[in-house]
């Protein structure tokens, strides 16, 4: 639908005044993320800033038949934010107020377009943060959406693990409450459960309760270099099989390194390598961090570095998050064809392995690092999606990544959710049962299939 009848334009135009826009920038902000989908551009955008008006063009489009796609801040490497069947972007991230801080409870209820840096910032003084770290500033409504993690994951979870409640809007435009803030509950279906990850196509989020953490006594991160990814995958498994309770554990390889060293100014070594941060009291700290080093250093890790300081500590992770980025300057003019797998831990060196043997048989370059503390890595593709060869190899060694993790009992995506680039391996990973029942809760939450459609699920044919 790329132009909105004037029936439906009129009242959004009323209501939502210069918030309600047709215009072409406009447009393709909200129809492009990061990922290698080509631009698909809305009919229209709106700019929501309460409850109430997400509910207002909710009810507009079930009247008038019109898709309606969630928007946070467009950071999505899986075309989550695209607008394959036109209709209207609805941008959140004005609904960015912090609701309520319950210090003394350790949670935190907020507007879904409150990003994680936002929070942190309100955060500062009450001794708590909030720990998920997918690395981009995204909205949390976006990150429960997607069932986001990152970098901190191997201690403090999932959004999956950290969404106490939910304030959603339905595709007919009723309201819903899901969950609450006592830390459990047997009661009924856990309806939070199934929005968080459900990528805006179940209901629209627009107020969340999180969990928030106590600011740990001693922080200290590591950077620690070895011979070869074997080394340090081997130093990672031996590290969580030990049950040392390590923050992060990040894998970069050679050519991450590289790219990081450019883009960021820094002067780390180009080898395989891990960062570490350990939390805790510093009698604790200095204990893991002992345990680690010693570990690392019987499978040839060197060079093992400390950042104690807190501009040290940014610095560093700054530099780890400023890999996707980084990489994709060294070939200027691409975009990123990116894998997202997730394999249990003691697979996770055959994994690896298996998967750079694949990338010695394609022409384009290709970076590896990853969340390798909870199993979960990535591949950075650098591709011209102009260039039918190099999406070719990359559409290869993608499918080739994710097959062997299905195989290994894993999963084809970790933390960047199914979008429009994994619907075709659901099935292969979940049955067609589980695929099923997929689709009949998403026939019974809407009906008409207008929230975010043609994500997670293909399009039921007419």
């Amino acid at each position: 639908m790329s132009v909105l009848p004037p029936s439906l334009s009129e009242p959004l135009s009323q209501r939502f005044g210069s918030r309600f826009t047709t215009g072409e920038s406009h447009r393709l902000q909200h129809g492009r993320d990061e990922s290698v989908h080509p631009p698909m551009l809305p009919a229209a955008v709106v700019f929501a800033e309460s409850t109430d008006e997400v509910v207002a063009v909710a009810r507009l489009c079930t009247e008038y038949g019109v898709p309606l796609i969630p928007y946070g801040v467009g950071s999505s490497v899986e075309g989550h934010v695209l607008a394959p069947q036109g209709g209207i972007s609805l941008d959140l991230s004005g609904m960015n107020k912090i609701i309520a801080i319950h210090a003394e409870d350790g949670d935190a209820t907020v507007q879904a377009g409150v990003t994680r840096m936002q929070l942190n910032d309100a955060l500062k003084g009450t001794g708590l943060f909030f720990p998920i770290d997918p690395g981009a500033d995204a909205t949390l409504g976006g990150m429960a959406a997607t069932r986001a993690s990152g970098t901190n994951a191997v201690r403090y979870g999932t959004m999956k693990d950290n969404v106490l409640a939910t304030t959603t809007v339905l595709a007919d435009g009723r309201v819903l409450k899901t969950g609450g803030r006592a830390r459990k509950s047997s009661a009924g279906y856990d309806l939070t459960r199934l929005l968080v990850g459900s990528e805006g196509t179940l209901g629209i989020m627009t107020e969340l309760t999180v969990k928030l953490y106590p600011i740990p006594e001693a922080i200290s991160a590591a950077v620690c270099t070895f011979p070869s990814i074997d080394a340090a995958v081997q130093a990672v498994i031996q590290t969580i099989q030990l049950g040392v309770p390590v923050a992060r554990i990040e894998l970069l390889d050679q050519l991450a390194l590289a790219a990081i060293n450019r883009f960021s100014k820094t002067t780390l070594a180009e080898a395989p390598t891990l960062f570490f941060e350990f939390h805790g009291s510093p009698a604790g700290v200095a204990e893991q961090a002992e345990t680690v080093q010693m570990l690392s250093s019987e499978l040839g890790g060197t060079d093992f570095a400390w950042a104690t300081r807190p501009e040290e500590r940014s610095r560093l992770w700054q530099a780890r998050h400023d890999a996707y980025f980084a990489c994709l300057q060294l070939k200027p003019g691409c975009r990123c064809f990116p894998t997202d797998v997730c394999v249990p831990i003691s697979r996770l060196a055959e994994c690896i392995a298996e998967t750079q043997a694949d990338i010695t048989q394609v022409s384009i370059p290709i970076a590896l690092f990853g969340h390798v503390g909870d199993g979960n890595f990535h591949l950075v593709v650098l591709v011209d999606p102009d260039n039918p060869k190099e999406m070719d190899e990359a559409a290869w060694i993608s499918s080739r990544v994710v097959e062997r993790a299905i195989q290994m009992e894993g999963t084809c995506t970790g933390e960047h959710g199914i979008g429009l680039g994994k619907r075709k391996y659901l099935a292969r990973e979940h049955g067609e049962v589980a695929v099923a029942v997929m689709q009949a809760l998403k026939d019974a939450l809407d009906p008409l299939a207008l929230l975010n459609p043609g994500k997670v699920l293909f399009p039921k044919k007419p």
